[in-house]
């Protein structure tokens, strides 16, 4: 295995880097500028001394993993301020993203000014929107230190604040200069959202590679107890999947991106009338997986034995494959939450379903009354993962 990966992300003159290492956070500031000697919008900056970084992350991280990315500018001659907001959801509104402007102001920051996001999704998607917006586009480098934020949110150049009514409604696409996965951030991460990470990594492997797959089968152990080696190799992979969808539908305008969302229609219902917070994101794809794939054989597209090889997979990863024991959702309400989902269109339910392990397809107009019989047929199925718990 290698000891660390370099995935391209071609998007023309928006291409950019994904360095996925382990133990290497004292060559940030060098990755950071070999970056920007490749790019020629900055190869500049770097000769003639302009090294000025604002840092963006949140309250749990700032004493975490912030520290060793400063100390690596600070041996690179870097100079740097850094802004501390609170972690979740809350941080991405106007009114914080509002305030990081100002500290932009007060440190006169140019367009020459690097913005590094130290963070998971959250944290990545309010301080890319800052790049996005501040003299029309700053630099701007993701450092993800959670399993989602590595394989998902900091790849593809979605970022965004949530508003009153929805989130991420207000938002851009606006692609990094590169992005720095450094696996020893997973050391420190909460059993919970690794393995909600996970969910997202088994994701690729059924809708872009079986190969992928079967890896991920082999590796289970490797993969429970964090092994480095196994870590880069799946990120790396993952990325490199995420990358091959976004480089052909870059804006979501081919709708190629929509199998990304393979298990989300049922998830985002399932988080949504749970309540935020009861199930993780990861927990609820991992969930929404099974239902899409049992969904996928009732109408004949893939085979039982591969919606097993899930199942298996998914619990042996100690990840869900059925609502909580006690969760009562009206069959009702689902289906309605399902409509407002982004794919929906006109009222009529699609949704991303496996023809076989490493490939999905969208299908138009499912009818609700096969979508009920998913809903009400596995709502009996008890628990099967016993150490899962929320």
């Amino acid at each position: 295995m290698s000891d660390s990966f370099d995935v391209n992300v071609a998007l023309g003159p928006r291409s950019y880097h994904i360095s996925v290492v382990s133990d290497q956070f004292d060559q940030f500031a060098e990755t950071l500028e070999t970056w920007m000697n490749q790019n020629p919008a900055f190869r500049n900056s770097v000769a003639e001394g302009n090294k000025t970084a604002f840092i963006i992350t949140d309250r749990n991280l700032a004493a975490l993993h912030t520290p060793q990315i400063e100390k690596s500018l600070k041996a690179k001659g870097w100079k740097w301020e850094t802004a501390i907001i609170e972690a979740g959801e809350k941080s991405k509104s106007l009114a914080v993203i509002s305030s990081l402007y100002d500290r932009l102001v007060e440190m006169k920051a140019d367009r020459q000014t690097v913005l590094i996001a130290v963070g998971g999704g959250v944290t990545g998607d309010a301080a890319g929107f800052v790049a996005a917006t501040y003299v029309r586009g700053l630099p701007f480098v993701q450092v993800p230190t959670s399993l989602l934020a590595h394989v998902d949110s900091s790849v593809g150049g979605k970022v965004g604040v949530n508003h009153p009514q929805a989130k991420n409604l207000i938002g851009a696409f606006y692609q990094p200069l590169g992005v720095f996965i450094d696996t020893s951030t997973l050391e420190t991460l909460p059993e919970r959202d690794y393995r909600s990470g996970l969910a997202e990594i088994v994701k690729y492997g059924v809708i872009l590679d079986s190969k992928f797959f079967q890896y991920l089968e082999q590796n289970i152990e490797g993969l429970n107890q964090r092994s480095p080696e196994v870590l880069r190799t799946v990120i790396a992979r993952s990325c490199e999947l995420k990358a091959e969808v976004v480089e052909q539908d870059e804006h979501e305008r081919t709708g190629l991106r929509a199998i990304l969302n393979y298990g989300h229609t049922f998830a985002h219902a399932f988080e949504a009338l749970c309540g935020y917070g009861e199930l993780m994101h990861g927990e609820a794809v991992s969930i929404g997986m099974i239902y899409a794939s049992v969904l996928a054989e009732k109408l004949n597209l893939i085979k039982h034995q591969d919606t097993e090889r899930q199942i298996q997979l998914l619990e042996a990863l100690g990840l869900p494959v059925s609502l909580p024991a006690g969760t009562c959702l009206d069959n009702d309400e689902i289906i309605d939450r399902m409509k407002l989902d982004k794919k929906t269109v006109g009222g009529k339910l699609r949704f991303v379903l496996p023809t076989c392990i490493g490939r999905v397809e969208v299908f138009k107009d499912i009818s609700e009354s096969l979508v009920r019989e998913v809903l009400e047929e596995l709502a009996q199925t008890k628990p099967s993962t016993d150490d899962f718990q929320i």
